[in-house]
């Protein structure tokens, strides 16, 4: 497999139209959203008090369409062609900013609240379509880099967009025909971008359409927790928006009050945190490998955490100067710091939520995708409600701005050890990559001839301990791994194969009842569709090189017939792992950091020429002459 860098694909028809037009969509929400509160809080002479209500109810009217209208959306986009239905969206999308120019110039607030309810629902339908389209386009190497690039087209696009619309609003007269001519322009550009996607077959066409919202609701909240992976990483997501929505929520006060600034210091806290969520998920796909890698999740949180715990120390206690401009800020001593805060929470943020965005596409069953995001929607808005009221609660109860942002950092790390205990890989795919990513620079050949669905057998040389989590982060399918029983027992890695489900085996004169117990094991995985890795050498090589494979392979096959691929790992041979430190006179000490491994993966065999001597023979030509 060739891998090509995410940007490749913004010059791809199968995604650039796609990218566009959601990013587009993103600006023009955001932009109205944020012309309507400039318009209604200084140019209609309403009273404090009236400002603040409709300040109060405004994010209500907008996620209210979340709660009635997800579960339809999520049928809608699984029932019909996902691109028609993306251009009926911004057909909707260019009427409701048609209705908002004509709010903005009569001044009728209660129109305005009736087209932020309708963009709501633009996003509602939107949502579920957004995302089970990428799978279609996108190949499995993709998923990443490709949910990467949508998350930081997102977080930029609701950056400038907020800016944009808010700052041609408070231009005063003028300003509100150079709004609506944004908000209508864009949404004409975002329709005919979204001409150019390429069609997206419907993916349960035959879909019985259930037009009871409540029960839909219900059946969509059992396609979410149906399988406890997909479950715990949309409560990932939905955290990620809690998480969001309390500090965004809290940066207007924290800049006023701590940070001594006005709206071009608010604007700049605002980039900070946008820029950093789009590092964040753009960094994914190169820290991931091109593939769905969960162990950046914990580091994602862990990151926010920290970053987030800091912001409080950096200002416990409100500014002495007020009025500070952007740049004034910038050049205040100590204000560096909550920079580099801000920028880091978004960046760790951002390795938070693209891996379990793909996690969810790349697991969930096609024809019930759109609905499971749908559910995701329903608890994101949720989550959303819950953490406005806990915002409300915590400054009821006398907690300063940085005090909230400490809270919340604590309860990001109890939730997220919570999380990782409920589905242990998150954590065991965390540990695997650290080890991994500290001690090696792995490339990988030909991932593609490991096949995206269905049972298979892996074959692979036995050169270290560190064997099966090599292979483990590499191959993009969870993978079950037979290995030595011993090994198996190392501890700290013990706790990693127990997570990955790994089957222990012993020979027939060690423990026959653990050797029968593990064929029966590989046939039961087999049999559910998983693949299986075994290691047909029997033991770590004492020499470098390959062994003879023993027949066990092929009782494995006698059982179950399924495809067989042979992988070959290059440049293991001498680590600290490896047999080659069990020698007389050698000290197991580590002697290279970093160092260059491959793995290689050849095409899958048929279980009927797959013998223990043929798959040798392929594994000793991948392999080569590097040990």
């Amino acid at each position: 497999m060739t891998e090509h860098s995410q940007f490749t694909l913004l010059g791809t028809r199968r995604f650039a139209p796609f990218f566009a037009t959601q990013a587009l969509g993103a600006f023009n929400d955001n932009a109205f959203r944020q012309g309507m509160i400039v318009l209604i809080g200084f140019h209609l002479g309403l009273t404090i008090e009236a400002v603040s209500f409709y300040a109060m109810i405004a994010p209500a009217i907008f996620i209210l369409p979340f709660f009635l209208f997800s579960a339809s959306a999520g049928q809608i986009a699984e029932k019909f062609e996902k691109t028609r239905l993306i251009r009926y969206v911004k057909l909707f999308e260019i009427a409701a900013m048609l209705m908002a120019v004509y709010a903005f110039h009569a001044h009728q607030v209660w129109l305005l609240f009736v087209v932020l309810f309708l963009m709501g629902l633009h996003s509602t339908v939107f949502g579920p379509i957004k995302y089970a389209i990428l799978p279609q386009a996108l190949r499995t190497e993709e998923l990443v880099g490709g949910n990467g690039l949508v998350e930081m087209g997102t977080s930029m696009a609701v950056l400038i967009g907020m800016m944009a619309g808010g700052s041609l609003m408070a231009l005063g007269d003028f300003g509100v025909t150079a709004a609506s001519i944004l908000v209508v322009g864009v949404a004409v550009i975002g329709f005919l971008f979204s001409r150019a996607i390429p069609p997206a077959p419907a993916t349960a066409p035959d879909l019985k359409f259930n037009w009871n919202p409540a029960s839909e609701t219900l059946r969509v909240m059992r396609y979410v927790v149906k399988d406890r992976t997909i479950f715990n990483a949309i409560l990932g997501i939905s955290w990620f928006w809690f998480f969001g929505t309390v500090f965004t929520a809290q940066l207007p006060g924290y800049t006023q009050t701590y940070l001594g600034g006005g709206e071009g210091v608010l604007n700049l806290t605002l980039a900070l945190f946008s820029v950093g969520v789009g590092i964040g998920s753009l960094l994914c796909e190169r820290l991931s490998g091109h593939k769905v890698e969960i162990g950046l999740v914990p580091f994602g949180s862990i990151g926010m955490t920290v970053f987030a715990v800091d912001l409080f120390f950096a200002r416990p206690l409100p500014a002495s100067v007020h009025g500070l401009g952007a740049l004034e800020f910038l050049g205040a001593a100590g204000n560096l710091r909550i920079v580099f805060d801000l920028i880091f929470i978004g960046l760790f943020a951002g390795l938070f939520i693209v891996p379990l965005f793909a996690l969810v596409q790349s697991r969930t069953d096609r024809s019930e995708l759109s609905r499971v995001i749908a559910g995701n929607n329903i608890l994101n808005a949720l989550f959303m409600v819950v953490s406005a009221g806990l915002g409300l609660g915590l400054t009821a109860l006398g907690f300063s701005v940085p005090q909230i942002f400490l809270a919340v950092a604590v309860l990001n790390a109890a939730v997220a050890i919570y999380i990782y205990t409920l589905v242990p890989e998150f954590l065991m795919r965390f540990l695997s990559w650290i080890l991994i990513n500290t001690l090696y620079r792995i490339r990988t050949e030909g991932l593609d001839d490991v096949p995206e669905h269905g049972p298979a057998l892996l074959v692979c040389n036995h050169v270290s301990f560190m064997d099966a989590l090599i292979v483990a982060g590499s191959v993009r399918r969870p993978a079950r791994f037979v290995m030595y029983y011993r090994i198996f027992r190392i501890p700290v890695l013990s706790f990693i194969f127990r997570t990955a489900k790994a089957i222990p085996i012993a020979s027939s004169k060690e423990d026959p009842a653990l050797l029968e117990k593990a064929f029966d094991e590989v046939d039961r995985a087999l049999a559910e569709g998983e693949i299986v890795c075994i290691f047909p050498e029997g033991g770590l090589t004492t020499d470098g090189e390959i062994a003879v494979f023993r027949p066990g392979v092929e009782r494995i096959l006698a059982r179950r017939a399924v495809p067989v691929v042979p992988l070959a790992i290059r440049g293991l041979w001498g680590s600290i792992f490896s047999r080659r430190d069990s020698a007389p006179g050698r000290m197991r000490l580590p002697r290279r950091f970093r160092s260059r491994i491959v793995l290689a993966v050849g095409a899958p065999l048929a279980a009927t020429e797959a013998t223990a001597a043929v798959l040798e023979q392929r594994v000793r030509e991948l392999r080569g002459s590097w040990a």
